[in-house]
């Protein structure tokens, strides 16, 4: 008997939201790298007012992708342009299911003409492999996972470190004799390094200046110590699990849709290839929006403000659906500010809650009552001094200063406890920071 498949999960639990309903389930934080290691205040501050340097080498999964059929598969499964895709750019890939929802997106780079690697999280790639696997694509696919759930152990294919912050230049300038060729947003440049040979991504998760630096996994202890001795001239921070987790709050990505597979009946055959004790089975879902329908809980990508890597001059899974849900958005993607005070009250107990991380669904609703959205992501944000929530809220509601509540508790999957308590909160701009909303895609 071969392993339990997804779609096994769902027959067993009697419907997907039970089998992914796991109330106080622990939020996720990235595996192999500690947790702190100045503490997460200072390292998040680092980013903010000096330099830091994260290590991404061990969480995400890297899929490889190659073959004389690759760009036109990746056309075929996603909303992307990839006529004016340069190599040596990468761009977030956007595939939907054919009702126009969003699978989730990931980190996809052109390496070649017919080269790629998707990275991140796993839902993008099963999607994109499954395609190409079924129909008949002259291409290959050789998958890297997390450290986590990598069979028998070993190491990753590539180290993953990310500088970024006001002096991340300064140190960078240090490390390699001189500014890097200018490079434009999300595009990258070869670098070499004491003989070593790797590349480097015009990026930063938290919306601040830096560059994330991407090569052999064999060349990653002289770069990261080459790095870190050079850094700290400048002071450079070491950012642990528990901070790094945070960044995505402030640049406005919410790393956690429902990837939309679950329920129509042409996808049977895919849920039945994905394996149970995958992302799309293990992901818990919890909070205080509580709906007996795993559809109910489905966004489209216009609605997670992806509607600029939209392209619908070809033909892809989805595209009809999408003219449609172009002029069908029914949340903006904002950012809540938590009262402080009421963060102490209710997540604090009257005191300080220390480090809060949470991807629960919290109900928002107005002050009577009525359900206008939902939390994605909450962190402890010590630069702002404050809890905040990367969110999906109704349009009319999404104007900044909209006094709001969240409603917050976990259901035990019979509805919501009319009994929690709520959190008063009001509507910002997402992103949050303030650089990454007005300044992080020039160039």
């Amino acid at each position: 008997m071969g392993a339990p498949s997804l779609q096994d999960g769902i027959d067993k639990a009697g419907s997907t939201v039970r089998m992914l309903w796991k109330p106080g389930a622990a939020p996720w934080t990235p595996e192999v790298v500690q947790r702190e290691y100045v503490g997460w205040r200072q390292e998040q501050t680092a980013w903010h007012e000096g330099v830091s340097i994260s290590d991404l080498s061990h969480h995400m999964y890297d899929l490889f992708i190659e073959g004389p059929d690759a760009t036109e598969l990746l056309a075929a499964v996603s909303a992307n342009n990839y006529e004016k895709f340069a190599i040596g750019q990468a761009k977030q890939i956007v595939p939907v299911n054919r009702d126009g929802y969003i699978i989730t997106d990931g980190i996809l780079a052109r390496l070649g003409p017919q080269k790629y690697t998707l990275s991140g999280v796993p839902a993008s790639q099963h999607w994109v492999q499954w395609h190409g696997e079924q129909g008949g694509y002259d291409v290959s696919f050789t998958c890297d996972p997390s450290t986590a759930y990598r069979p028998g152990g070993g190491d990753p294919t590539l180290f993953r470190f990310q500088v970024q912050g006001p002096l991340a230049q300064q140190l960078i300038e240090s490390v390699f004799g001189g500014p890097l060729p200018p490079t434009k947003f999300f595009h990258t440049t070869p670098v070499t390094l004491g003989g070593r040979s790797f590349r480097a991504l015009r990026h930063g998760m938290a919306g601040q200046a830096g560059y994330e630096f991407i090569g052999d996994w064999a060349d990653g202890a002289y770069v990261k110590e080459t790095l870190l001795q050079a850094g700290e001239p400048f002071g450079i921070v070491h950012v642990g699990a528990l901070a790094y987790t945070t960044a995505s709050v402030e640049s406005g990505w919410i790393p956690s849709p429902i990837p939309a597979v679950y329920t129509d009946p042409e996808l049977a055959d895919y849920r039945r290839w994905l394996p149970f004790y995958g992302i799309e089975g293990q992901r818990p879902l919890h909070g205080s929006l509580y709906y007996e329908n795993i559809e109910d809980y489905y966004v489209t990508p216009y609605e997670l403000g992806y509607g600029k890597l939209i392209h619908l001059d070809h033909d892809f899974i989805g595209r009809d659906a999408l003219v449609k849900a172009k002029e069908n958005v029914r949340f903006a993607k904002v950012t809540l500010v938590f009262d402080s005070d009421d963060v102490r009250r209710v997540l604090g107990a009257g005191g300080d809650p220390g480090f809060v991380l949470s991807y629960a669904r919290q109900r928002i609703e107005t002050a009577g009552g009525d359900l206008v959205g939902s939390t994605y992501q909450t962190a402890s944000l010590h630069p702002y001094h404050a809890v905040v929530s990367l969110s999906l809220i109704g349009l009319e509601h999404a104007v900044p200063g909209t006094a709001v509540e969240v409603v917050w508790g976990d259901a035990t999957g019979a509805g919501v406890d009319i009994e929690f308590p709520r959190i008063r909160a009001t509507v910002q701009p997402a992103p949050f920071n303030e650089h990454a909303r007005t300044a992080y895609r020039r160039g």
